[in-house]
């Protein structure tokens, strides 16, 4: 008996890790949106945001009469996610729908707008980037409804490199901005119902408000999992994040990218997944990075480095740096599913030091305005200041992250 006891326990267990997840907007609708009956609802999504079957959420939410869509917010990239970054997105009408930017003229939503509204809604698939401005959108919303005294409901949503390491500094009280708005590491690993949790809970909001929050959970996803575990397709959630080897790569080289000295992919088929320029030399380069990082690990065409393997390529940009010219370098791909020893921000971090010191006159073109960015979205000025000086620059990369694990443990949903 005991062992038909523990054969249903086993199976039981098999059958969950086997399972697809549920996202939170598939148990809403397990549910029949028993949350929002009868309410007006405001939604903050994209395209990219969708259920397991495929179907957006705003489609969702369109097809069923259980409460009232009265406007759709949108972040950076606008719904269809096709606006190019920094570029502001307009206010236009979808599916009969009032579509309101909160990257143009508005940053956060409008009591205007709130006040036909009963409850906000949000549904966004994020990167786990803290650069990536989705984050600090979200941040905005729970702030306007802790303001306006409307309730919040977020359906949760994977970190597509997963829930595991925590890689980076913590933003600096002093450098906070539109990709650093909160203080925490730039891989931070949490979901964007346990990030908005943590924001509200530890009182980051203005004026120290807290907003009316819930959080409606996934099932069956748990911190280890890599994207493709989930069994769920990627959408692109703007329009150089085409894939997930591109989330993977903007990770790890999205910061280098900033001070725009070399080609990270930009105008080619995979941006983010490639490095290098026509005059680049990535035999040397592997050479210094094997000679410099002994647990970097050498391969016939490349090496790896914390969990990224770097293969050596060559590549021609359609737009953008390089254009129509032959490029040398390395094809960016995550190693293997082992997420403990993906940390990509150390390894980005690594590679422009090399950088500086294999090829330091290309820094001797870096703009005061591309600096000004980096010490944004690195949240402190001293990974820039230090980065011709490996120790003090892996130090400083580490700075606040201890600190950071032991608040962040109250706030985790998923085992």
């Amino acid at each position: 008996m005991i062992f038909y006891k523990y054969l249903l326990i086993f199976f039981v267990i098999l059958n969950s890790a086997n399972a697809q997840v549920r996202l939170g907007i598939d148990v809403l609708e397990e549910s029949n949106f028993a949350e929002l009956k009868g309410k007006r609802i405001g939604l903050l999504t994209n395209h990219a945001s969708r259920n397991s079957e495929g179907l957006s959420t705003a489609e969702v939410f369109l097809s069923q009469s259980e409460f009232e869509l009265k406007c759709l917010y949108v972040p950076e990239h606008g719904f269809y996610t096709t606006v190019p970054a920094g570029e502001h997105v307009e206010n236009e009408k979808l599916f009969g729908v009032p579509v309101l930017s909160l990257y143009g003229k508005n940053r956060r939503p409008t009591k205007e707008y709130l006040d036909k509204c009963d409850i906000v809604v949000i549904d966004i698939q994020d990167i786990g980037v803290r650069s990536y401005t989705y984050i600090s959108t979200v941040y905005n919303v729970i702030d306007a409804c802790s303001q306006y005294k409307k309730p919040v409901i977020i359906l949760d949503r994977p970190n597509p490199l997963s829930g595991i390491s925590v890689d980076g500094n913590v933003v600096e009280g002093d450098r906070k901005s539109f990709v650093a708005k909160i203080p925490v590491p730039y891989i931070h690993s949490m979901t964007i119902g346990e990030i908005a949790m943590m924001i509200n809970e530890e009182k980051w909001l203005g004026m120290g408000r807290e907003c009316d929050l819930t959080i409606i959970k996934m099932k069956n996803w748990n911190r280890s999992m890599s994207w493709q575990e989930t069994g769920l397709d990627w959408y692109p959630t703007s329009p150089h994040v085409p894939t997930i080897g591109a989330v993977n790569g903007l990770a790890t080289i999205g910061i280098l990218g900033e001070l725009g000295i070399i080609s990270i992919g930009i105008g080619t088929t995979s941006p983010f997944q490639y490095l290098g320029s026509p005059s680049f030399n990535p035999e040397k380069f592997t050479k210094f990075i094997l000679n410099e990082f002994p647990e970097a690990k050498k391969y016939s065409d490349g090496f790896s480095l914390n969990g990224m393997r770097f293969a050596q390529a060559r590549y021609q940009p359609f737009y953008g740096m390089y254009k129509g010219k032959a490029c040398n370098g390395f094809y960016l791909i995550k190693e293997n599913e082992n997420n403990e020893n993906f940390l990509p921000y150390t390894c980005g971090l690594k590679i422009i030091y090399s950088l500086t010191q294999n090829n330091p006159e290309i820094f001797d073109s870096v703009k005061e305005k591309s600096i000004n960015m980096f010490w944004k979205v690195t949240g402190t000025g001293k990974i820039w200041n230090n980065i011709k000086n490996k120790n003090k620059l892996m130090k400083e990369s580490r700075n606040g992250v201890l600190e950071f694990l032991d608040k962040r443990d109250k706030y985790l949903l998923y085992p």
